[in-house]
């Protein structure tokens, strides 16, 4: 379950177009290179989201419900962009920033692709989450384990990605992104509709 959510709010697949953009004229080996690196930043980024992000809620004061409605507002906005196939717009990548980022970048495996494409606000926000609900250590092993395969799912994927434009084509990976953008909707509201119940039978956020 964890990894499922991990892997839809994520969505690898929707980077594909931008991984393909800026490795453009690289060799197989330099992006496999890129994309270990960009699932390492991710696996990083992921396990300091886990464990230091409860500490960011207490500093500034932020309840679970909150944050809850907050992530779940971000990850349904993040499921509308990939269902109306503006998952690019919605993360600040535009054809032209693609262009300046292939000109100028020398490393792109933290930012964009880990930053914001895959690990952005909702993956932060649904870890950050989980890490509050679930404190038993039988979870938070099976969470680290959601956490580590979901940062091989994307290695696998950016590795694979020419393959999957060549194979899908670029109406194939926009379909792909559109049913994914269908469940993270659902994971985004399930999120809001979770604190609502909770805000509702305790009276405070």
């Amino acid at each position: 379950m964890v990894f499922g959510a991990l892997f839809s709010v994520m969505n690898p697949f929707g980077t594909v177009p931008i991984f393909v953009s800026l490795t453009k004229g690289q060799t197989a080996k330099e992006r496999s290179a890129i994309a270990l690196k960009t699932s390492l930043n991710i696996l990083v980024i992921l396990l300091i989201s886990f464990f230091l992000g409860k500490y960011i809620l207490v500093f500034f004061g932020i309840s679970v419900n909150s944050l809850k409605i907050a992530g779940g507002l971000i990850i349904t906005s993040s499921g509308f962009a990939l269902l109306t196939g503006k998952f690019s717009e919605h993360k600040g990548m535009k054809k032209k920033n693609v262009k300046a980022d292939l000109e100028s970048r020398s490393e792109i495996s933290l930012t964009p692709l880990a930053l914001p494409m895959i690990a952005g606000p909702g993956t932060i926000s649904l870890l950050i989450t989980y890490n509050q609900e679930y404190s038993a250590m039988f979870d938070v092993v099976a969470i680290l384990g959601a956490i580590a395969l979901a940062a091989v799912s994307v290695f696998l994927t950016l590795k694979s990605a020419h393959y999957f434009v060549r194979i899908l084509g670029a109406s194939g990976i926009n379909a792909l992104s559109r049913i994914i953008g269908f469940i993270v909707i659902a994971i985004g509201i399930e999120f809001i509709i979770a604190a609502g119940l909770s805000i509702l039978k305790v009276g405070t956020l």
